[in-house]
């Protein structure tokens, strides 16, 4: 007998597939998803607000700048896993509880949108300032130029940059699993670790690697088609 074999028939693998990890796929994939939409539409809409509000902006406004400035970087400074704990008592204030795949999502929304907002920032920043004002010579209106000159300018920039904070989100999601969150990173810990079922673990592993690939292959592909 081998030693697949014999990793095969200790390990309860074929019994929990069906009815443990294929669904905890989906809480995954569910949570990746949804707090990654979330988190780029509130992120892109601050990140406009800081381009907007800076010296050089469209609409100079140095205490609403400094105040989003420092809220976002304040939240980046905690690990996600620190975060997702330290916030507890307000997602379940919100959610109605802290643990699960709701709750998951709420943490990570709010974990992830102040990278969403610098990303953003960052990416209209690369825009050429000679466009900005070539569209301001036209008449082009504050919303246009955001709107139609630097966010269309800078979308291969934001797809790239979303496309790496989507794989550290799933990284997110499956430390997660660490206090609650459900998903692959708590069938991961319950069935695979804890049980010293490290084939269950590995199985796991393997498909996280998967999905890291499948994002960062789409990612590639919409940047190529964007640039």
């Amino acid at each position: 007998m081998s030693q697949i074999d014999i990793a095969l028939k200790n390990s309860n693998l074929v019994r929990y597939l069906p009815t443990v990890i294929i669904p905890a796929i989906g809480d995954t994939l569910k949570m990746v998803l949804i707090s990654a939409v979330l988190s780029i539409f509130f992120g892109i809409i601050l990140g406009i607000v800081l381009v907007m509000t800076a010296d050089d902006g469209l609409s100079p406004h140095p205490v609403i700048h400094g105040i989003l400035g420092k809220i976002t970087d304040i939240v980046r400074s905690f690990p996600m896993m620190i975060l997702i704990v330290a916030i507890a008592p307000i997602t379940r204030f919100f959610i109605g509880t802290k643990i699960g795949v709701k709750a998951a999502i709420f943490a990570i929304t709010l974990g992830s949108t102040p990278f969403a907002t610098r990303m953003t920032e960052n990416s209209l920043n690369t825009v050429d300032p000679q466009l900005v004002k070539m569209a301001r010579s036209i008449g082009a209106s504050k919303i246009q130029i955001i709107f139609k000159v630097m966010l269309v300018e800078a979308l291969p920039t934001l797809i790239s940059n979303f496309t790496i904070m989507m794989i550290n989100m799933l990284n997110t999601s499956a430390m997660a699993g660490a206090v609650g969150a459900g998903g692959l990173g708590a069938v991961a810990l319950t069935y695979g670790y804890q049980r010293f079922d490290y084939l269950i673990m590995y199985f796991i592993v393997v498909i996280l690697i998967f999905l890291v690939l499948l994002i960062q292959g789409i990612g590639n592909k919409l940047y190529k088609l964007t640039k």
